[in-house]
Order: structure tokens, then C-alpha cells, then sequence
């Protein structure tokens, strides 16, 4: 695309206030507060029931997999599973290799992701029925696009 392409897009391409990376953040912190709203009840916030959820879907994994899964770096992952490990929600084991740290649910951390479950999905629905579920959708395609152009990077 060329210069005077940029210029003349609909959101002008290189104003600031169009930035991907501020709009990301600002719908990221306003989203986030809904569905920690939404899981205050049973304690959890909505990054930590998303690690909660990913290991339902992926069952034990070991670290380096887990921040793979989330794209996030080891060090970050590590100091967001402490809270749910003191908790007792998660545990952490090491495999003969002391290198590799399995993460696991334990018992009482499927019964809070089973508590915590019904309040997603209400915020899950409130915030698709807000864009209509064909622009969820398009904006999911959208989102996994974006992952895609930024990790061939």
C-alpha cells in the first residue's frame, strides 16, 4: 500500500489515534473488567480462570506448552500461576528432568472452574449478543489473523 493509500483509508492508517496496539489494550482493559466482574463471585479473575480453562482443554502440560498455548513467556506465566498454586487450584510438578515443570488442576480447581463456568458464559453472552453473533465471529477471524501476521514476524 502506498503512502498516499495510507493516507486516504477510512481510519487513516498512520494517525496515532488509530493505533492497533492502543485500541487492542483499551478494548482488552474494558473486556476484562466485564468478565472479572462477572467471576468475582467465586474469587477468580478473568486471566486466571483463562489459565484455569486452558488447562481443562489441554489437561496436564508442561510449562514451556502452556505459555506456548497462551503466548506468553515463561517468567509471566510462572508469577501468573503463584496465585492460583497458593490457592490450591493448580499444581506444579516436575518430571525426572528437574527442568520441566508439569502444570496440573487439581480436584478443587475443576470444581471452581465448574462454579465459575455459568458466570463466563454470562459475560461470554452479554458481550456477543452486544455485537451480534456474525461480528463476534468476523472479529474472532480478525483477532487470529492478527496472531498469525505477528508471530511470522
Amino acid at each position: 500500500m502506498s503512502q498516499t493509500e495510507l493516507e486516504k483509508s477510512p481510519y487513516a492508517v498512520l494517525d496515532v489515534v488509530n493505533c492497533t496496539s492502543a485500541n487492542l489494550r483499551k478494548v482488552n482493559r474494558l473486556v476484562t473488567q466485564v468478565y472479572d466482574a462477572s467471576l468475582r463471585p467465586v474469587g477468580l479473575r478473568a486471566t486466571q480462570f483463562n489459565l484455569i480453562a486452558t488447562l481443562v482443554k489441554l489437561g496436564d502440560t508442561p510449562l514451556s506448552r502452556l505459555a506456548g498455548v497462551l503466548v506468553m513467556d515463561r517468567t509471566t506465566l510462572t508469577r501468573n500461576l503463584k496465585p492460583l498454586v497458593d490457592k490450591g487450584l493448580i499444581r506444579i510438578d516436575h518430571e525426572e528432568d528437574q527442568r520441566i515443570r508439569i502444570i496440573s488442576l487439581t480436584d478443587e480447581g475443576k470444581i471452581v472452574f465448574e462454579e465459575a463456568l455459568p458466570f463466563w458464559r454470562e459475560a461470554q453472552s452479554q458481550l456477543v449478543e452486544g455485537l451480534g453473533q456474525n461480528r463476534w465471529s468476523a472479529f474472532l477471524d480478525d483477532l487470529r489473523a492478527m496472531i498469525d501476521v505477528v508471530q511470522r514476524e
